[in-house]
């Protein structure tokens, strides 16, 4: 198939996904370095753990809370929850620090992908640290869940590898298209994290500031 062809079959994918669109009531605002972001969140699996993950296109965005318990589980109860590091907070060791402190109902992690060249070829990755932060959560009778958070996260910049770029060729590319189109129709993200994903990790580092954050949604 020649690429003008493969390359319009793509975009139509995107244009009859963009149509697909799944609503919902959730809502979520914050306001991401001064800039307000407002979208729809939805709770979804990835990997072992539930996510609360917030997500937006063009760019391609996607903000993602987990709630956690001490004994490294899924937590959906009222209480003060303390910001950990993203890529530590469920091991064992933060887990019990934390739980000894004996004040805090479980932990909570926090993720924000943005793209910041189109498409898909580069990205900023802000992960939560140990910044002694919190995010307050409500667990309502009917079945809906609020919270707000305000906070910093540490940031890097990442790049499409050159091989991935040269040997993934068109194909690679109507991934990328798909996968936006994906995210787009259902509000779900669609491999838009580019950690492990023939991305590299660039030597810039960068600081995200979460305020005014809060959301509520619909659990069951």
């Amino acid at each position: 198939m020649k690429p003008t062809i493969t390359l319009a079959l793509c975009l139509l994918t995107v244009t009859t996904f963009g149509q697909q669109a799944i609503k919902n009531d959730n809502t979520l605002s914050v306001q991401l370095d001064g800039k307000d972001y407002t979208t729809q969140p939805r709770r979804i699996r990835i990997g072992s753990f539930w996510w609360i993950t917030a997500n937006s296109i063009n760019p391609d965005k996607s903000l993602r809370i987990w709630l956690g318990s001490y004994d490294g589980k899924d937590a959906l109860e009222s209480g003060t929850y303390l910001v950990v590091d993203a890529d530590k907070g469920t091991d064992k060791a933060t887990r019990k620090r934390v739980e000894e402190l004996g004040k805090y109902k479980g932990i909570a992690a926090i993720k924000y992908v943005e793209e910041t060249r189109s498409p898909r070829m580069e990205y900023k990755v802000g992960k939560s640290q140990n910044n002694d932060e919190t995010i307050e959560v409500k667990a309502n009778p009917d079945g809906t869940l609020e919270a707000t958070f305000s906070g910093s996260l540490a940031g890097t910049l990442w790049k499409e590898k050159a091989a991935a770029t040269v040997f993934g060729g068109m194909g690679r590319l109507i991934d990328k298209a798909q996968d936006k189109a994906i995210t787009k129709g259902t509000g779900y993200d669609s491999d838009i994290d580019p950690e492990g994903n023939g991305y590299r990790k660039t030597g810039n580092t960068d600081n995200i500031v979460l305020t005014n954050g809060k959301f509520k949604l619909k659990l069951n």
